[in-house]
């Protein structure tokens, strides 16, 4: 049985993955993207998913990057920007600090 974490927590971690995982595949499908993240967050729901690709967009840390589909509908994959790469490099940073403080308290 899978742990849920804290909803806080996830809060201030999912934008930071999202983004990570659009770094990380250079162009994503949203689909595809809300199956990676329901790996750690089965939890949360689809449309919760589409509101933070939506905002991050929005802030300009993403861009929305339209592609036709042999099976239907054009489809919006998520490409992550200049800004959205120092975003996420500022909060991996900030994680390794957090990491180290949560590394003492797992282990006092």
């Amino acid at each position: 049985m899978k742990q849920q974490i804290n909803t806080q927590i996830k809060k201030g971690i999912l934008d930071i993955y999202i983004l990570y995982l659009i770094k990380t595949n250079e162009i994503i499908y949203g689909y595809d993207l809300i199956k990676n993240m329901s790996i750690y967050f089965s939890d949360v729901n689809e449309s919760t998913f589409y509101s933070i690709l939506r905002r991050l967009n929005k802030k300009k840390l993403t861009e929305v990057i339209i592609k036709k589909s042999n099976n239907g509908p054009v489809r919006k994959y998520y490409k992550i920007t200049e800004e959205g790469l120092k975003c996420l490099e500022e909060n991996i940073q900030e994680l390794k600090i957090l990491q180290s403080v949560i590394n003492i308290i797992i282990n006092s």
